[in-house]
C-alpha cells in the first residue's frame, strides 16, 4: 500500500480549484485583505496582510485558510430549502448542510412545527428579548465558539452577567481546558510560553498527540525549518500520520520535486492513553544519564525530590508494558532531548481528551522543567489550539468563573453589581439542559451538538431547551438534530451573522502565541447579515433597557475595546489598536526568563500514578481515539474524504494489519463498533499504521461511542481512550 504524503502538488491544485470556485477576484480579495486567518490559532494575517504572519513570512497561507474562506464565499441559501421539514433536512450530511450556502435572513422554528421559516430582523430580536426576559437567568446559558472576535466575546459575557447569570462558557472546555488547568498548576500560566519567533531558533521540537499536517499546516513549515538547521523533530502519536513523516511543502520547489521532505526525525507510537508512562520513561532515562539541569531545578522549581523518587521507583517493565515502546527507543529519544539546547514541546487534543488530561499536560511540563526548557529563549511550551480566536475568547472572559479583581473592575467600570455564583461550564450546561433545568440558551457560532460526546444524549439535551438562539454563518447539524421533532424541541431562532472579513468595523483576535491581531473587515458579500456585536448590543438594549450599561453604545466597537482595556489585565494596548494599527503580544505571557506566576513563584514538578486507560476490558478489547480528517476543521466538514489517509470516508475505522488479520477482515469490510455507551454501525475498515489494539475513527461520527466521562479537574470530555468491541457483519 503506497503511503500518502502531506501537502504536494495535489494541494496546490486543490487550492486553485477552490479559489476558482469562489471566484478568482473574491479569493484574491479575501486572502490578501488585512484580516486574521479564520482557521487555526497559529495566527496569520492581520495588519501585515492576509497571507503574512508577524515575522513577515510570505505566503503564510494554507488549505485550511482557503477552505474557511470557501465556506464564507457562498451564495445565500435558497428559500426553497426551508420548504423541507426538519426530518428531511436530517438526511443531509454535515458536509451537505455546510454547503447549502450562507444564511442570509433570520429563520425560526416554533414549538410544534417541523419547518424553519424566514422572519424579519425586528421581530426576531424582539422575540429573543421577550423569551430571555421571561426566563430566570440561572435557567439560561450563553456559549461562544472560538471564531468569535474579542469584541463579540466580551459583549456576550457582559450581557450574560448583567442579565444575571455566570453560565457563560465556550468551546475550550471541550478541547484545551485541560491544558489551561495543567499548565497553571505547573508553571502558573495557562497559555503558550513562547512566541512564534522562538520556533526559528529551537533545535528540538516535540509534537505530541497532534496532527498539524492536517490541522495546523503552517506549523509544518516550522518543523521542516528545524530539520533543515540540523534540529530534531520528535513525534509522539499512536498513529503514524503520513503528513508527519513526509510533507511536500507547496512553496518549496525542492520539497515538491523530491516527493516530500522528512518531518519527523523520531516517531514513537505509544498505545492510546499511555503517554504518562512514556513521559516517565523519558524522565527515567534522562535521570540515569544525569541530563537534568540541577541549577535551574534548585533555583526555580519545587517538589523535584518527590518527582525523582516516583520516577526512580517506577519500573521499566511497567513503563514498557503500558506504552508499548521499547526501552531502547525511549532511551534514544531521551538522548535526543538530552543533547538539545533549545527545546519546544507542542501538543494537541490527543493529550487533553482523556479523564487524565491535566496530568498529561503536567508531565509534559515536568519534562520541560527537568532540563530548564521553560523561561528560556527559543524554548518552552506550546499548546496547538484550534479555532482562530479560541484563546482570545478565554482572555476576554467568556468563562463561568472570573477572577474577583475582574468582577470588581467590571462593576466599577459600569457602576453595577454582578452575580458572584460560579457559572456552569460547557458540559455542565448541557447536563442541566438534559435534566430540563435550562429554558433559554444563546449559542454564538460553533456546533455544540457535534462537539458534545454521546450524540443521542446531546440531541436530547438541546431539544429540552425551550428557546434556543443561534448566531451563525451557515447551517450545521446542531440546527436540525437538537431542535426536537414535530411536537417538542421548543422554539429555535437562527440569526445570520457576518464573517470576520465582512465586519462593518475592525475586530481583534488572539493567536496561540498570545499575539493580538486586528482585522479590518469591510468586505461586502451579503446584504441582510449583521455583525455578532451589532446583534448582541441590540439584544442587550431590548432585553435590559433600564440597565446602567448602555448596550447601544457598543454599536461602536471602539467602546468595547475601551471597556476591555479598562477592566482586563494586560489588555491596555487594545484600546487604541484600531487607530494605531499596532498589534501586540499580551504582556506577561511569553516566558523568556524563569519567572513563574505560582504562589511560591516557582514552577512545580507534579507527581501522578500511571493511569490505566489502556488496560482494556475483555469484552471491549480495543481502544479508540476520535480524530479529525484533512478535509475538516473541528466540526466543519469541508470534504467527505481524507486525502492523507488513503481517501477514507467519514465512517472509516482505522486498524493495524495485525488486528485486521486476527479478526479475519480486510480493508473495505463493514463492521459495527460498540462501546459501553453506544454503537456506530457500518464502519468501513481501513488499514493504517497503529499499534495493535488501537483504533481511530472520525469526530463527530464516532461521538455516539464516546462516554460522558470527564477529566474531573478540567471538565474536558474523554474523546480518546474509548473502549470498543468490533462486531463483524
Amino acid at each position: 500500500m503506497k503511503q500518502p504524503i502531506g501537502g504536494g502538488a495535489s494541494k496546490i491544485l486543490y487550492a486553485l480549484k477552490t479559489a476558482k470556485k469562489m471566484g478568482l477576484l473574491n479569493s484574491a480579495k479575501a486572502l490578501s485583505s488585512k484580516n486574521a486567518c479564520k482557521a487555526c490559532a497559529l495566527g496569520m494575517g492581520g495588519q501585515r496582510g492576509g497571507m503574512t504572519n508577524e515575522l513577515d513570512e510570505y505566503p503564510a497561507v494554507c488549505n485550511k485558510s482557503i477552505q474557511a474562506q470557501s465556506s464564507d464565499i457562498q451564495a445565500p441559501i435558497p428559500n426553497a430549502l426551508f420548504d423541507f421539514s426538519i426530518k428531511e433536512l436530517r438526511a443531509l450530511s454535515a458536509h451537505e448542510l455546510e454547503h447549502t450556502g450562507r444564511l442570509s435572513q433570520p429563520v425560526f422554528k416554533a414549538r410544534g412545527s417541523d419547518h424553519y421559516q424566514p422572519v424579519e430582523w425586528d421581530w426576531a430580536l424582539n422575540y429573543a428579548a421577550e423569551r430571555f426576559a421571561a426566563t430566570k437567568p440561572n435557567r439560561s446559558f450563553f456559549y461562544s465558539s472560538g471564531r468569535a472576535s474579542n469584541e463579540s466575546g466580551f459583549l456576550l459575557q457582559l450581557l450574560a452577567r448583567v442579565y444575571g447569570t455566570n453560565n457563560v462558557n465556550n468551546c475550550s472546555y471541550y478541547c484545551h481546558q485541560a491544558t489551561s488547568v495543567g499548565m497553571a498548576a505547573s508553571i502558573g500560566t495557562g497559555t503558550a510560553t513562547i512566541e512564534l519567533e522562538d520556533l526559528s531558533e529551537c533545535d528540538c521540537i516535540f509534537v505530541i498527540g497532534a496532527n498539524p499536517s492536517s490541522n495546523h499546516p503552517r506549523f509544518i513549515h516550522k518543523l521542516k525549518a528545524c530539520r533543515d538547521r540540523g534540529g530534531k523533530v520528535v513525534v509522539i502519536n499512536p498513529a503514524k500520520e503520513p503528513g508527519l513523516v513526509k510533507f511536500a511543502l507547496p512553496k518549496s520547489a525542492r520539497s515538491l520535486i523530491a516527493g516530500g521532505s522528512d518531518i519527523a526525525s523520531h516517531y514513537l507510537q505509544p498505545n492510546i492513553g499511555s503517554d504518562i508512562a512514556l513521559f516517565k520513561g523519558i524522565a527515567k532515562a534522562l535521570l540515569a544519564i544525569k541530563a537534568e539541569q540541577l541549577h535551574f531545578i534548585v533555583q526555580h522549581t519545587e517538589n523535584f525530590s518527590a518527582f525523582k523518587k516516583d520516577i526512580d521507583s517506577t519500573k521499566w517493565d511497567e513503563i514498557v508494558a503500558c506504552c508499548g515502546i521499547t526501552r531502547v527507543n525511549i532511551e534514544q529519544v531521551a538522548g535526543v532531548y538530552a543533547n538539545s539546547e533549545r527545546a519546544v514541546f507542542a501538543w494537541g487534543m490527543g493529550m487533553t481528551h482523556h479523564t487524565f488530561g491535566c496530568e498529561n499536560i503536567e508531565y509534559i511540563a515536568n519534562l520541560a522543567l527537568l532540563r530548564g526548557m521553560v523561561g528560556k529563549r527559543y524554548s518552552g511550551l506550546l499548546p496547538l489550539r484550534g479555532h482562530s480566536n479560541v484563546q482570545g475568547i478565554g482572555t476576554i472572559g467568556v468563562k463561568p468563573v472570573l477572577a474577583e479583581s475582574v468582577f470588581t473592575s467590571l462593576e466599577q467600570e459600569f457602576d453595577i453589581t454582578l452575580p458572584r455564583e460560579a457559572g456552569l461550564d460547557t458540559f455542565a450546561a448541557m447536563e442541566a439542559a438534559h435534566k430540563g433545568n435550562i429554558d433559554c440558551a444563546l449559542i454564538n457560532g460553533g456546533n455544540l451538538y457535534a462537539a458534545t460526546p454521546d450524540s443521542h444524549w446531546a440531541a436530547e439535551a438541546l431539544s429540552n431547551i425551550d428557546f434556543k438562539l443561534f448566531l451563525t454563518t451557515t447551517l450545521n447539524q446542531g440546527h436540525i438534530h437538537g431542535v426536537g421533532d414535530d411536537k417538542d424541541g421548543g422554539d429555535t431562532l437562527i440569526l445570520p451573522v457576518a464573517a470576520r472579513d465582512e465586519e462593518p468595523q475592525a475586530t481583534s483576535q488572539e493567536s496561540m502565541f498570545n499575539y493580538v491581531r486586528l482585522s479590518d473587515g469591510g468586505i461586502e458579500r451579503l446584504q441582510n447579515v449583521r455583525s455578532e456585536v451589532t446583534i448582541l448590543a441590540d439584544l442587550g438594549q431590548r432585553l435590559l433597557p433600564m440597565s446602567k450599561v448602555n448596550f447601544s453604545r457598543f454599536q461602536q466597537f471602539d467602546s468595547i475595546r475601551e471597556a476591555i482595556a479598562n477592566t482586563l489585565p494586560n489588555m491596555a494596548e487594545l484600546k487604541d489598536i484600531a487607530v494605531a494599527k499596532k498589534e501586540f503580544h499580551i504582556n506577561g505571557r511569553v516566558l523568556h526568563t524563569p519567572k513563574f506566576n505560582t504562589a511560591s513563584k516557582r514552577a512545580r514538578f507534579q507527581v501522578h500514578a500511571i493511569p490505566c486507560a489502556n488496560r482494556q476490558r475483555e469484552d471491549y478489547p480495543f481502544l479508540l481515539a476520535s480524530v479529525r480528517s484533512e478535509g475538516q476543521f473541528n466540526s466543519i466538514i469541508y470534504e467527505e474524504t481524507d486525502s492523507y489517509r488513503f481517501d477514507a470516508g467519514r465512517h472509516a475505522v482505522f486498524m493495524c494489519a495485525q488486528d485486521i488479520t486476527t479478526l479475519d477482515l480486510k480493508s473495505g469490510d463493514n463492521v459495527d463498533l460498540k462501546s459501553p455507551n453506544g454503537r456506530m454501525n457500518n464502519a468501513v475498515v481501513q488499514e493504517f499504521d497503529l499499534p495493535a489494539g488501537n483504533l481511530l475513527a472520525y469526530f463527530p461520527e464516532a461521538n455516539a461511542l464516546a462516554e460522558r466521562r470527564l477529566d474531573p479537574r478540567s471538565r474536558t470530555p474523554n474523546f480518546k481512550s474509548i473502549p470498543i468491541q468490533i462486531i463483524k457483519k
